[in-house]
């Protein structure tokens, strides 16, 4: 099918990273992108054309998850060396760290207030923490494996998350309780989200699907089966209507979620797809995968007039119609098979002159004020035969990272700051870490002994003067 002027088209790639993708997210204004790759570092893109790019340096593993606060003065990441990382998104690119868990963090995200921040681990825990004061507040303990996902409504009164053991959950911020909880024996999701009025939340599941969960009325509201592959991530667009998906297969599919459909398959990537989100205006939306490039496409169908497909739907008075998001009571989920012929844009076939992006990059290494051991940046394995066993999934890996480009990178980073040149050796760093995080335990588990102590010697005395109290009622009597 010939693409209409209301399509969407790929504007742009953005190639920098060396390995596999795994997180994009716009500023709030949407002037700038910040990616996170397999390649441990993050980087942050400006929209206009030969723009210069930064690249973080700081995390010693993957980072997993990448995301601005919302108002566009930090940045965080996560990253599967067990921290997060607060940065300040300019050339300078100061950050702090945080010890955030016990395993690798998958995700992180702000709430809409910006006060505070989710992180969920392999550790099966999802944790918050306070941003002002840049301090953990709590954790939320019930999944019984690794946690995958954790997001804020907008709101921020509930969070939702996905994990391994095959559920999904709501969590009240305010208790810090379970207060809802959807299961699939199928698969996991891979990813969790709240659309933007936080009555439904989408999931993107090991097993091929997506689904809507309308979180009213705890029912299973759409449910999609157009992807060949699991699907790795969801954004819903900013009016609701639409959810694009990323998925192993190697496309972005946008669904139409008013009407119920498959409207568009995009196919950009080569190899899984494992990331995509909608601008905060909802004009653009980004992709990252396997082939370690970022796309930058422009949305065009955000322009249709929704109020009209709205009324149109609120008129509906059918029960044997499909259930869609604005039914305040849904029927019966409802799978989309997306028989309906949908449109499908190859950039690589119809697009004859692609602007590719590959602009100077600027490396900035982190080094905080508290131990610059923490931060000391390991880059690349300096020989080729040592960079499989340094990603953990060598099939991610791109083309580019060959043992020839492993010596050129050597050659780039030379003014980074090399194991012998270190006050102190990685072993004693690594050793020295792991007694931090088993005192920061110790800590914890004392401050704990400490409440039930404080909490028995409470009860003890209000036991006491009880028994004061009784002893002096019987002495009157007698």
């Amino acid at each position: 099918m010939a693409s209409a002027p209301e399509d969407p088209v790929l504007e742009r790639y953005f190639k920098g990273h060396k390995a596999a993708i795994t997180s994009v997210d716009f500023s709030p204004n949407g002037k700038q992108l910040a990616t996170a790759s397999w390649d441990t570092f993050l980087m942050l893109w400006n929209c206009k054309p030969q723009a210069r790019a930064f690249r973080y340096v700081g995390h010693k593993d993957v980072v997993t998850s990448v995301q601005f606060s919302p108002l566009g003065n930090l940045l965080a990441s996560a990253s599967r060396d067990r921290t997060i990382r607060l940065w300040i998104p300019d050339k300078r690119g100061k950050s702090s760290e945080f010890k955030a868990h016990t395993a690798p963090v998958r995700s992180i995200d702000f709430s809409a207030d910006g006060q505070f921040l989710a992180t969920a681990s392999e550790d099966k825990s999802i944790k918050v923490w306070n941003m002002y004061r840049q301090r953990f507040l709590y954790s939320l303990y019930r999944h019984t494996h690794w946690v995958r996902c954790a997001k804020f409504s907008p709101d921020g009164r509930l969070i939702v998350s996905c994990s391994e053991d095959k559920t999904i959950k709501i969590w009240d911020t305010t208790n810090k309780q379970c207060v809802n909880n959807f299961s699939d024996s199928v698969g996991f999701a891979n990813f969790v989200a709240f659309n933007p009025t936080g009555t439904c939340i989408a999931s993107a599941g090991s097993d091929h699907t997506v689904k809507i969960w309308d979180i009213r009325v705890n029912k299973l509201l759409q449910h999609y089966q157009v992807h060949s592959g699991g699907v790795n991530c969801v954004s819903f667009h900013p009016s609701g209507n639409y959810l694009i998906t990323a998925s192993s297969d190697g496309t972005l599919k946008i669904l139409d979620l008013l009407e119920g459909r498959l409207i568009y398959t995009l196919q950009g990537h080569t190899g899984p797809v494992f990331t995509v989100s909608f601008s905060k205006g909802g004009d653009l939306f980004s992709s990252g995968g396997a082939d370690a490039q970022v796309l930058l496409w422009r949305t065009n169908f955000d322009g249709l007039n929704c109020k009209d497909i709205i009324k149109r739907n609120l008129k509906r008075l059918h029960f044997d119609s499909s259930p869609h998001l604005v039914d305040i009571y849904p029927r019966t989920p409802h799978p989309h098979e997306g028989k309906i012929e949908t449109v499908e844009i190859n950039p690589k076939l119809e697009v004859i002159d692609l602007q590719t992006s590959s602009p100077p990059v600027m490396d900035i290494l982190s080094f905080d004020s508290t131990t610059i051991t923490d931060t000391t940046v390991r880059t690349l394995a300096d020989k080729g035969e040592e960079i499989n066993s340094y990603f953990l999934n060598p099939s991610l890996l791109s083309s580019e990272c060959s043992p020839t480009t492993s010596k050129k990178k050597t050659e780039d980073t030379s003014d980074f700051p090399s194991e012998s040149q270190r006050s102190i050796p990685l072993a004693v760093t690594d050793a020295l870490e792991h007694i931090m995080e088993q005192l920061s335990v110790l800590t914890q588990t004392v401050s704990i002994l400490e409440q039930r102590l404080t909490l028995t010697e409470d009860k003890l005395k209000d036991c006491l003067e009880n028994q004061h109290r009784l002893f002096t009622a019987i002495q009157q009597k007698s």
